[in-house]
């Protein structure tokens, strides 16, 4: 019995394969995945019956710098939090998205990306991806409507402390839909 030389498509996928064992390529072929997912992805807006309601809060977090800061939560303004960490693919695939919006968005609504790595480790990711996104450590547990179980996950709030948003995993933050959102949310 005569074999079948093999496909390229069989080799290319066993390469594949063997890239994704080798951690110093497993992460970024990880991140590369996720990218093409942002090309149609992008968050899904919470049913009105599904959008939970949470009780105005002072969030107590610490910024890269080492300060304290409490930061009002559904008291008036429109909140965009987003719980990540530099090692993450998703996180570090939907991020540029996130950046772009903040450019547009950021003195309009508060940012919030938080994470719980070292100071550090973070500043350094920051920087290196030359990111002006504003990064906190949490300093207390959130109410229990904006706990997560996995990273990313990420809320959108209204002024009135409706979640809007809650999506978990990767998307393309910076997309028309969101924009629209955003915009219709300013103008209330």
């Amino acid at each position: 019995m005569k074999k079948k030389p093999l496909s390229l498509s069989n080799i290319v996928f066993a390469v594949f394969l063997v890239l994704l064992i080798i951690p110093q390529t497993r992460s970024p072929i990880q991140v590369a995945v996720n990218k093409v997912k942002l090309l149609v992805w992008s968050p899904s807006v919470l049913d009105e019956e599904d959008q939970a309601q949470i009780a105005p809060f002072g969030y107590e977090l610490k910024n890269l710098e080492g300060h304290n800061q409490m930061i009002e939560i559904g008291n008036g303004k429109i909140t965009f939090i987003s719980y990540w960490a530099t090692w993450c693919p998703p996180c570090i695939a939907e991020l540029p998205s996130m950046e772009a919006l903040y450019q547009d968005f950021g003195q309009k609504i508060d940012f919030l990306l938080i994470t719980n790595e070292d100071i550090a480790v973070v500043e350094q990711f920051i920087k290196k991806k030359n990111y002006s996104l504003p990064v906190y450590i949490a300093r207390m547990n959130p109410p229990q409507e904006l706990t997560h179980k996995n990273i990313p996950t990420s809320f959108l709030i209204d002024a009135e402390g409706k979640i809007i948003i809650k999506e978990t995993g990767s998307a393309d933050w910076n997309s028309k839909k969101v924009r629209r959102l955003l915009d219709g949310l300013l103008k209330k």
